[in-house]
């Protein structure tokens, strides 16, 4: 014991002080009764809940406002529906008709269709230019339609007739013709282009070649009939003809103040034509 206590290390004296003075707090603490507890907070009052709905606008729960008697007896004018489109009728000819679509393709249609296509729009030419009409004071538009088979076929028409017409050397008189009435075409049309007239190289090809046509009929009807005397009131006929076919298409395109240049060409080639009709035996 005496060695416990011999290692024992005193406190100090300001450990000691502080030691006495807890001491002291707490007795006092004890001596005046315990102590007291302070009242628990009151809870917070509820807070309103927002509702979430997964749709972006909120249902309102707000009544519509009642409607008046002067907006109750006013009725809503009605739109009228767009009438629905026609059904479609026949093949594609008809929708390219009114432009719609693709244009019709040729390629693959039967070749009498073709033909059948090619002898009316020969024939409509035909109307619009030798014939009557009264489309003959608007050129644009009797040849708006233009083509070169008609004129190819009446060329080759007349080269034909005055061959069979000749006597002798009948390839060359065809040759003769054929170029003549070829080169004199386009010829003529250089001619209308150089003097400032409005008018397309083909389309005055064609309007040319449609014009021989009574030249054509007077042919046939002289190698039929070899009468000089017949012969020389059939060309005459034929060629007053022909020229007025070609007169309001050739004078229209040129100014007026070179009419007489573009259509003295015309006249003098379709005379050629008839010398040639009259002298071949």
């Amino acid at each position: 014991m005496s060695n416990s206590h011999s290692d024992t290390i005193p406190l100090h004296a300001s450990s000691q002080s502080d030691i006495d003075e807890i001491e002291n707090l707490i007795n006092s603490s004890v001596q005046s009764g315990p102590a007291t507890v302070l009242p628990a907070r009151p809870p917070s009052p509820p807070r309103a809940s927002i509702p979430v709905s997964s749709s972006p606008f909120i249902q309102s729960h707000i009544p519509p406002p009642p409607l008046s008697s002067s907006s109750s007896n006013q009725k809503v004018p009605s739109v009228p529906s767009a009438p629905p489109p026609p059904p479609p009728v026949g093949n594609s000819s008809s929708i390219v008709a009114t432009g719609f679509g693709p244009p019709p393709n040729t390629l693959t249609e039967p070749v009498w269709d073709t033909v059948k296509r090619d002898l009316s729009r020969i024939v409509s030419n035909l109307k619009l230019v030798v014939f009557p009409n009264p489309y003959r004071e608007d050129p644009g538009k009797a040849l708006r339609d233009w083509d070169l088979w008609g004129p190819f076929f009446f060329i080759v028409f007349l080269g034909l007739t005055l061959s069979w017409s000749a006597s002798v050397k009948k390839s060359e008189v065809f040759a003769v013709a054929f170029a003549l009435l070829a080169a004199g075409a386009v010829i003529l049309t250089l001619n209308v282009l150089l003097l400032g007239g409005h008018i397309i190289f083909f389309q005055s090809l064609s309007l040319l070649g449609y014009c021989l046509f009574p030249l054509d009929i007077g042919a046939l009807i002289c190698m039929l009939k070899d009468n000089v005397i017949v012969k020389v009131i059939v060309v005459c006929v034929t060629l007053a003809w022909s020229s007025w076919a070609a007169y309001p298409f050739m004078s229209s395109a040129v100014n007026p103040r070179r009419k007489a240049l573009a259509l003295y060409p015309v006249f003098l080639m379709y005379v050629s034509v008839g010398f040639l009709i009259i002298a071949i035996d």
